[in-house]
């Protein structure tokens, strides 16, 4: 169950180029739909995904039974977040994180420039481990708490921790959807990411940690005298990290179960097993002997997201029925004279933007068949780099803009929602841009130089999963 398999077995019609051009329209138009506020991107997903194959049976480029080949090859990704859903539900029930993040506060005393730098790396360590939706969603609300506790501006710290998420997002291969879509099409196992982006997932932190310091240094009271410093830890010890636990024992069997399911993600290729079944294995446990509210807990799973990217499946395999993205990948190809010093900065570069203009995972999406192309047959371009390129670069160029990403997406509804603060445009282009180019020309020569030393593995010859 690949999606590489369900985007490259399909047999591809030779359309006329004006049917190549029609469906390529309404796939872009799709994506200006996600893009822009008006049009929830559920909604403009399945509405693209609905004229395209209107079109497709109309115009007889397919019988319509071909729709479900578009889809049945990628239940593997549905099955990760669902599963993930269920699981960081259940545990966020025991108190586990609640319990983690009065921890942190007690440890940073309450100090400015401590508490900036320790949110900044549970952030990291947070989406690496529960993946960013999850993640920032519990981050949001501990970071509302602490500043109203404190009185500290919510702003810095609440957009530190989104621009921080998007670095925790490349460190493994279930930390962030783009991820699993690359990783299961292109076959890299858990473990390289860990070997190949998770290094530079760090760097990529330093360089956020740094640039978020220097733009809210005048936000927020980095030098605090001993007196404030005193009255913060006698506030603080009046914080109970035990003040969400019902129950210790679900605690503990929480922890252990969470602690399980990561290990298994990264043993899921040894054992012969997917990452689905991985992460359902871990629901079921944590629903069997942590979960009280089944029913609750599987109506927490982000079905919006399983439906969009339901859609979003179904455009892109009808996209590349007509022929539409082998031909991109041909001018690809022609205009880097198959080179890949010209292939890897033009991919880290286009989905970098493209990402933080629309969204990373329509652009992961649409970009996998190209790299699958580019790379294939008798081109001698090696697949290795540009996968890690789209990897690294999709997730960072989510930092761009204020829809680049969940999780800016997150931190701004609360921040609006909860504070009353709107963040514009220009605002978030002068923090998040900045960041985002740094990171995303660091990326392409971190890349170039793994390629040139050999220190990327092998990953064409191994999949993911047995194919069928």
């Amino acid at each position: 169950m690949m999606l590489a398999a369900s985007l490259t077995e399909m047999p591809t019609a030779s359309a006329p180029a004006w049917v190549m051009v029609l469906f390529a329209a309404v796939m872009m138009a799709t994506y200006v739909g996600v893009a822009i506020e008006r049009f929830h991107k559920t909604v403009a997903a399945l509405c693209g995904a609905a004229v395209l194959v209107i079109l497709s049976v109309a115009l007889d480029l397919f019988e319509y039974p071909t729709v479900y080949n578009f889809l049945k090859e990628d239940l593997n990704i549905f099955g990760v977040i669902i599963g993930t859903g269920v699981l960081v539900d259940v545990v966020g029930k025991s108190g586990l994180f609640h319990f983690i993040s009065m921890w942190i506060v007690r440890l940073t005393g309450g100090q400015a420039n401590r508490l900036f730098m320790t949110l900044c790396v549970v952030t990291f360590l947070f989406v690496s481990v529960l993946t960013i939706v999850p993640a920032m969603l519990i981050l949001s609300s501990l970071v509302l708490v602490i500043c109203r506790s404190l009185g500290y501006k919510p702003m810095p710290l609440l957009l530190s921790v989104a621009v921080c998420a998007n670095s925790g997002a490349i460190a493994t291969f279930a930390s962030g959807l783009p991820n699993i879509m690359i990783g299961t099409a292109a076959g890299i196992p858990y473990v390289d990411f860990l070997r190949v982006s998770l290094p530079y997932a760090v760097v990529s932190l330093v360089v956020a940690i740094a640039g978020l310091r220097w733009f809210f240094r005048n936000d927020l009271p980095w030098k605090q005298s001993d007196e404030d410093k005193a009255a913060l830890k006698q506030q603080i010890e009046g914080f109970d990290p035990w003040a969400l636990v019902e129950n210790k024992g679900v605690l503990l069997r929480s922890s252990v179960i969470l602690l399980c399911t990561v290990i298994g993600f990264a043993l899921a290729q040894p054992l012969g097993v997917g990452m689905d079944f991985v992460a359902m294995v871990g629901a079921t446990a944590a629903l069997l002997f942590a979960g009280k509210g089944v029913e609750d807990a599987i109506g927490k799973v982000n079905w919006t997201v399983i439906l969009f990217f339901m859609g979003l499946f179904i455009i892109i395999g009808c996209v590349k029925h007509t022929g539409a993205l082998k031909w991109v990948a041909q001018q690809v190809v022609m205009v880097s004279d198959n080179r890949i010093e010209l292939l890897v900065p033009l991919m880290g570069g286009f989905s970098a933007v493209a990402s933080s203009i629309v969204d990373n995972i329509p652009v992961a999406a649409t970009l996998i068949p190209i790299v699958q192309d580019v790379s294939g047959g008798d081109t001698g371009v090696p697949a290795e780099p540009l996968w890690w390129t789209l990897v690294i670069c999709c997730n960072l160029g989510g930092n761009g803009t204020p829809i680049g990403s969940i999780s800016c997406v997150i931190a701004i509804y609360a921040l609006k929602r909860e504070a009353g603060i709107h963040v514009g445009w220009g605002t978030f282009l002068k923090l998040g841009g900045g960041i985002m180019v740094v990171q995303v020309i660091g990326a392409i020569v971190y890349v170039m130089w793994m390629h040139h030393q050999g220190y990327i593995p092998d990953i064409t010859a191994t999949p993911v999963l047995p194919a069928h």
